[in-house]
């Protein structure tokens, strides 16, 4: 099971440094990567998965971590890997 889920947009600078302050943390071997289309339709069904229409939303297993921001607030609480274990990989 991936730990890790992250709806992404190409095009989308805060999910590249999401992905690059996991990749810091040695993570991105867990991460599930899911592009959303820029479009209408792509981004009604983020928002039924998720409830947000912005990316990047990130879960680890099917905890609903946030975007970016919350990410980096995960991680300078020394939170990050901690919240691991709790979507069933530790």
């Amino acid at each position: 099971m991936t730990a890790i889920r992250m709806y992404y947009r190409s095009d989308c600078p805060y999910c590249e440094r999401a992905e690059r302050l996991l990749e810091r943390r040695g993570l991105t071997e867990q991460l599930e990567k899911i592009e959303i289309a820029d479009t209408p339709e792509s981004l009604a069904k983020l928002e039924r998965i998720t409830g947000q229409t912005e990316v990047p939303q990130i879960y680890f297993g099917e905890d609903h971590v946030g975007g970016f921001e919350e990410l980096v607030e995960l991680d300078m609480d020394g939170e990050l890997e901690d919240r691991l274990p709790q979507a069933g990989n530790g």
